[in-house]
């Protein structure tokens, strides 16, 4: 155990507001519009991005969060603007990439198969939802993807792994994200988009103590006897 490891996560979501309290502050942020264009606009007029990012530094708190806005004012991304949100996320070193979301347009498969492989050869995985009621969401479903499934019956400050291979992952989690105070858990947001999220912040919390690349500190925590 290091304790040394600086993991750096993406979050590809609605932007973040770096000045939350559960946040405090980002390494650096970017938004990109429909056609995969960059801009300099990161901030988050949704709030789904934000809770998104508090529940991963909950578990990983020292994680440099790089914020890629991809959707505005409501849960819509096109593929471009993913597929240059992953390329974004390889240029700036990021060693996860966290997609609360996703796409059902088979039209950007190939160009996301080809996303997700060039972050594999840095070393980097995608974490995102994968097929969720029968719906196949990319990149999820897409080989080489850590994909995650709701678990409503795991602890929100775990999750299981069902498989673990160079083919991807599998892991199941809580869709509960981190408590506000005074509001009940079933008013707040909630859903398989803090199932992703609470994976990618306890990947995160393994690599910074385990060291090495996510796939490295994933095997070595499950040798451990980490995942049951």
């Amino acid at each position: 155990m290091t304790g040394q490891r600086t993991v750096r996560v993406a979050v590809i979501d609605s932007g973040v507001h770096a000045s939350h309290p559960h946040v405090g502050g980002v390494a650096g942020g970017v938004g990109i519009d429909d056609s995969g264009a960059t801009h300099e606009d990161f901030l988050d007029r949704l709030g789904h991005g934000t809770a998104v990012t508090a529940a991963i530094l909950e578990k990983a708190p020292k994680t440099e969060i790089v914020a890629i806005k991809v959707f505005d004012w409501e849960l819509a991304a096109t593929g471009a603007a993913l597929i240059a949100a992953c390329h974004h996320a390889r240029e700036r070193g990021c060693d996860l990439v966290n997609m609360s979301l996703g796409t059902v347009n088979a039209e950007y498969e190939a160009s996301l198969i080809e996303a997700i492989g060039s972050l594999r050869e840095c070393g980097a995985v995608v974490i995102a939802a994968g097929e969720q009621a029968g719906i196949r969401w990319l990149p999820g479903a897409l080989p080489g993807a850590w994909a995650v499934t709701l678990d409503w019956g795991i602890p929100r400050e775990q999750c299981r792994l069902d498989r673990l291979g160079a083919g991807g992952a599998a892991f199941r989690a809580s869709g509960y994200p981190r408590p506000i105070p005074g509001v009940p858990a079933v008013q707040n947001l909630r859903g398989v988009s803090f199932a992703v999220a609470n994976v990618t912040g306890i990947v995160a919390s393994l690599i910074a103590r385990h060291g090495g690349d996510p796939t490295a500190a994933v095997t070595r925590a499950f040798e451990k006897g980490f995942f049951t």
